[in-house]
């Protein structure tokens, strides 16, 4: 069992108060004092949160573990997070748990492996997902999710990683993405999952946007990269993939995940729009395909936000919901461009929530940014 500092402080406070009383009080017996410290510890060290399961007796110790995802089941609550280091404060679980999400959906960094290191990176794996609030949460949570650069195995890392096939069956195993999956077989850990019934069904499209993708050149100045003009991100059999998923969905509502934004052109770090003809290309495949309502979805920036995209053939516009990050967040934000904004930017530590409503003949969807403690911190709804 997982035992937080706050919960055993507690216990040791105790412990010393119970170690003056038996100094005064001379005339009890030492053995009942001692047998009575150690029950008042005991009970100390209890976690709140009934409704949280507690850790097995039998610690887990393997990666890959397994899950049956529950396709049949109609979405109405779906959570999304990213950047979160597995030895850092992972209170927020508790908070995501209180939602009871139908869903969780990784947006990268889903730990911060950072190394050459296959076996360093799958004990940090290891470490996240059989920590004490996440370990709960993911007992009782269907789980799906990508990676983005920290948890590939290097910062802002592309195709010249050398650990990327064995990197990628590590987050396939901490997702527990089955064994004979056909992602486990390709270059690449790219997926897409169909949940619901008929009339009430939802696609993920979950891209791949380090393993195929082309260099950068570093920059001076604000903006880290200098563009790549004719630079790609997903490879032709991603490519190739995307457009075959688009085209022959029937699904009501889709949406399409990527470990960095997919509309934001103006904030300096790492962004579809450094690959100019790479985001246009996806975009006229939006387009071109109209898939039903498509959502954009995205992690890595350590701010939440929510962007719109004019773009011709996209009816009604585009949307992306950035949701950063779950254990620290860009907590000296204090201004930065993007055109396309909704909003406000949440620079606080936040995972988001989306929220469908079948209730009418075209689902409408409603997405709400919340903090540590659960607090509303911004709310965005589609008409």
């Amino acid at each position: 069992m997982y035992l937080e500092s706050d919960y055993l402080m507690s216990g040791i406070r105790t412990l010393l108060i119970l170690a003056r009383l038996i100094t005064k009080l001379t005339h009890m017996r030492i053995f009942t004092i001692v047998c009575f410290a150690l029950t008042v510890f005991a009970i100390s060290c209890q976690r709140p949160n009934a409704d949280i399961p507690t850790a097995p007796v039998q610690e887990e110790k393997e990666l890959y573990v397994g899950q049956q995802l529950p396709l049949n089941n109609i979405l109405t609550k779906i959570a999304i997070g990213s950047c979160n280091r597995q030895d850092l404060d992972q209170g927020i679980w508790r908070n995501i748990n209180d939602e009871e999400p139908d869903l969780w959906i990784w947006l990268g960094d889903n730990i911060y492996g950072d190394t050459e290191d296959m076996e360093q990176l799958e004990e940090k794996y290891i470490q996240q997902k059989h920590s004490f609030l996440y370990g709960a949460f993911r007992r009782k949570t269907p789980i799906i999710g990508i990676w983005d650069d920290h948890d590939y195995g290097v910062n802002d890392g592309d195709k010249n990683y050398t650990k990327r096939a064995a990197s990628q069956q590590l987050m396939l195993d901490f997702l527990d993405v089955p064994k004979e999956a056909p992602v486990r077989s390709q270059e690449g850990g790219y997926q897409s999952y169909v949940f619901g019934s008929s009339g009430k069904q939802v696609k993920f499209i979950l891209l791949d946007a380090r393993y195929f993708r082309d260099e950068l050149e570093r920059n001076d100045g604000y903006q880290r990269y200098k563009p790549n003009l004719t630079g790609d991100i997903l490879g032709e059999a991603q490519w190739d993939w995307l457009r075959e998923e688009l085209s022959n969905s029937s699904a009501d509502i889709h949406f399409i995940a990527s470990g960095i934004q997919m509309i934001p052109e103006e904030q300096g770090f790492e962004k579809w729009a450094n690959f100019p003809t790479a985001r246009k290309r996806l975009l006229d495949l939006l387009a071109e395909t109209k898939p039903s309502q498509a959502i954009l979805l995205s992690g890595d920036r350590h701010i939440s936000e929510f962007s719109k995209l004019e773009w011709p053939g996209i009816e009604g516009g585009l949307y992306e919901f950035t949701s950063s990050g779950l254990t620290h967040s860009y907590t000296n934000f204090t201004s930065e461009p993007n055109q396309h904004r909704m909003g406000e930017v949440v620079s606080e530590r936040s995972f988001g929530l989306i929220l469908i409503d079948w209730s009418e003949a075209e689902p409408k969807l409603r997405f709400q940014m919340k903090g540590v403690g659960g607090a509303l911190q911004q709310e965005l709804e589609l008409n």
